[in-house]
């Protein structure tokens, strides 16, 4: 170890790959700690889960992406406990860290209201593993009901119910329609293309709360067009193997997928800080937690009002720009000058909505349809990580659009169970 001040960076997520590249050339050591090994493009997490893509398509290596850093090294490992007062990290593999700096980027997982009996039957995407295990439910229900021969079980396979009408349940629920709709009624003898059903229930009164309610009711047209059944105002009272069910009533399906609320990672609990509601840990407009000058919040782990008064949204854009603002702090507090409060730049919402459909507000510009599919495209190429993966996306992209073809529909592990 130099003597050089020791920077320690949990979570290789996009605030955290943020300020780890924000800090490559800086007169600080860096230490960046994840319990994998590969910084993954969340955004497109759906269409893994949904057959459009492979894996490594959206996932690159974190020592990869940061091998040219000089004063960055990469530990494979997970945090257990923070000792604020000796500044010390613990991990459950590895000896003790202690830091000048520490930066907090450990993202969020699913979040079941109480309700976390419920994970079994109805997983949500928030990793690779939670993704292509989707897949596998997904796929796996389709074969067996290309066979199956009672009427009310082949009908339970041949449903689907998105749980949560932000974008990620939008963007899902899309996307399997078109894949049980289209893409693999064409492989099939006994699954046509309207055979299958596809049920998206949000609790609200509109699809895409966060949306202007123009968007919300063009994504709300453009699902139905697809032969997605929404359900407004649908409180989910029981998820079990057999069904969901919804206002009183039940909706017999084999395959449930989660997107309707998040829980932040244990990072209170690592602090010592009393959570909100989210498990978020509140900062103030610098992105430090109450009496810590020397620890930074970012991202899904952080309630964050910023200097405008805008409560921070949990988005990749506003964790990356939280992370190359703790970066510069850290810098400006090495050269003795007053640290800037973080001021978010909203640049717009985004969702798409199946094959050439989609909504985007940026600024006062509201787009939907064909042309906001194609600004949805290039920003989610252009965010991508590394030349091959956007190659290989658009590659990707552009067969699926001329060819209605899915081209990562593998089936992997144990045929005979249903996730892992």
């Amino acid at each position: 170890m130099s003597a050089r001040p020791h920077v320690i960076i949990i979570g290789g997520g996009f605030g955290g790959m943020a300020a780890a590249k924000a800090l490559g050339n800086a007169p600080v050591d860096v230490t960046v700690i994840d319990r994998r090994n590969h910084h993954l493009f969340q955004p497109l997490l759906y269409q893994v889960a949904t057959a459009g893509l492979s894996p490594a398509d959206i996932a690159g290596s974190i020592r990869s992406i940061l091998r040219d850093q000089q004063n960055t090294r990469v530990l494979l490992d997970e945090v257990c406990r923070i000792d604020r007062v000796k500044r010390m990290v613990h991990m459950r593999g590895n000896c003790p860290l202690q830091y000048d700096w520490l930066i907090i980027a450990t993202g969020a997982r699913h979040s079941y209201f109480g309700k976390d009996e419920w994970t079994p039957y109805a997983p949500g995407i928030k990793t690779i593993e939670d993704a292509t295990s989707v897949r596998r439910r997904v796929l796996i229900a389709l074969e067996k009901a290309e066979t199956e021969i009672d009427k009310a079980t082949r009908d339970a396979l041949r449903t689907f119910v998105v749980v949560g009408g932000g974008p990620t349940g939008v963007e899902m629920a899309g996307a399997i329609a078109e894949l049980a709709r289209q893409s693999v009624s064409k492989d099939f003898r006994h699954i046509t293309p309207h055979c299958s059903r596809v049920w998206l229930l949000q609790k609200g009164n509109r699809l895409l709360p966060s949306f202007p309610e123009e968007l919300s009711r063009s994504a709300h047209s453009a699902l139905e067009n697809l032969g997605v059944q929404v359900r407004l105002l649908g409180n989910v009272e029981q998820i079990t193997p057999a069904g969901v069910s919804v206002s009183g009533a039940f909706i017999p399906a084999q395959t449930v997928v989660w997107a309707a609320g998040v829980m932040a990672s244990p990072a209170a609990e690592w602090l010592g800080c009393k959570p909100d509601r989210s498990g978020r840990v509140e900062v103030d407009a610098r992105l430090n937690p109450h009496g810590s000058h020397d620890i930074f919040v970012i991202g899904d782990t952080a309630h964050c009002i910023d200097a405008a008064g805008r409560e921070i949204p949990g988005v990749a854009p506003a964790a990356k720009q939280q992370g190359h603002n703790a970066a510069q702090a850290i810098l400006a507090r090495l050269a003795g000058r007053e640290v800037e409060p973080f001021r978010y730049r909203d640049f717009g919402q985004m969702a798409t909505i199946g094959r050439a459909r989609a909504v985007c507000s940026i600024g006062g510009v509201r787009l939907s349809g064909h042309l906001a599919w194609l600004v949805w495209c290039v920003a989610h190429i252009w965010y991508l990580n590394g030349l091959r993966n956007r190659i290989s996306v658009t590659i990707n992209w552009i067969w699926s659009y001329l060819t209605f073809e899915r081209g990562a529909r593998l089936i992997t592990g144990d045929m005979a169970a249903k996730a892992d």
